[in-house]
């Protein structure tokens, strides 16, 4: 992994850091995994703006990617690792023994040419997938399931890991990116490694057109609103007073969101960090 500053040829290249795409070995994406992405631009099937801010940006298609890892005992070679415009981690294009071809996320330190499987008695090596039950107790592990056989939901943007801390019953103990701690099944899947282009917190856009690339529209700050559009709205000058909250009224700056009759609550057992 690396990162480069390009020279200030322009004001907007001038603070501009960019991903030096080292461990990426193509620019073309197999074509029987494409999907096509249609762009809401955040509205609704009434064609209403539901979600603010979004809007524009460059055509992308969207790669099928197997969070499940359901192909068993098959061993599978990785045969690229690739530049994926729909998530900050980068994936691997994996050629399985009995000819099929799939997406995963990449994980650190993984190679073309390298063979990686998932299933039961499986080494705990980068790349390899296996249930909670067989991974060793301490191991780095990212892409876990919540619930077998849902597919990895968590710990899967770049460079984000989660660490198996303990087993106890039909439960293990694993504490997440965020910091929280919590009990997740062991019949439950995570891949071995952290997940892949760790620099991606480096960057820097440079200039406010390089958001409008990526389809984010310009945010309007609350204070400045009218108070007919948002409750911290209005006033004489730059009078920004009032509780800091949401356009629904919803107080900000610590206020509790999180249901305390949540029936997962019971799983987490130490929250994350303030």
């Amino acid at each position: 992994m690396s990162v480069r500053k390009l020279k200030p040829v322009t004001p907007g290249q001038r603070f501009r850091v960019v991903n030096g795409f080292d461990t990426i070995t193509t620019d073309k994406p197999e074509k029987s995994l494409l999907a096509p992405k249609k762009r809401s631009g955040g509205r609704n099937s009434q064609g209403r703006m539901t979600t603010r801010n979004i809007g524009g940006g460059h055509k992308q298609k969207y790669r099928i990617i197997d969070f499940k890892r359901d192909k068993a005992g098959i061993p599978a070679t990785v045969k690229t690792i690739e530049y994926d415009p729909n998530r900050t981690a980068f994936i691997a294009l994996l050629s399985y023994a009995d000819g099929e071809k799939r997406y995963v996320i990449a994980q650190n330190g993984l190679k073309v040419g390298q063979t990686i499987v998932s299933g039961e008695n499986v080494a705990p090596e980068i790349g390899n997938a296996m249930n909670l039950s067989e991974i060793p107790l301490g191991t780095t592990i990212s892409c876990i399931e919540l619930r077998p056989g849902q597919g990895a939901v968590m710990a899967r943007s770049a460079g984000s890991f989660a660490q198996l801390m303990a087993r106890d019953g039909k439960y293990a103990t694993v504490k997440l990116p965020s910091g929280e701690t919590r009990l997740i099944l062991l019949t439950c899947m995570a891949t071995i490694g952290v997940v892949s282009n760790s620099d991606h917190q480096l960057l820097v856009s440079g200039k406010a057109g390089r958001s409008r690339w990526l389809g984010r529209r310009p945010r309007t700050n609350a204070v400045r609103m009218n108070p007919v559009d948002h409750p911290m709205g209005g006033g004489e000058g730059r009078s920004s007073g009032g509780h800091p909250r949401s356009r629904n009224g919803i107080p900000a700056k610590g206020f509790k969101t999180r249901s305390k009759t949540k029936a997962s609550n019971k799983y987490i057992l130490e929250r994350r960090k303030k």
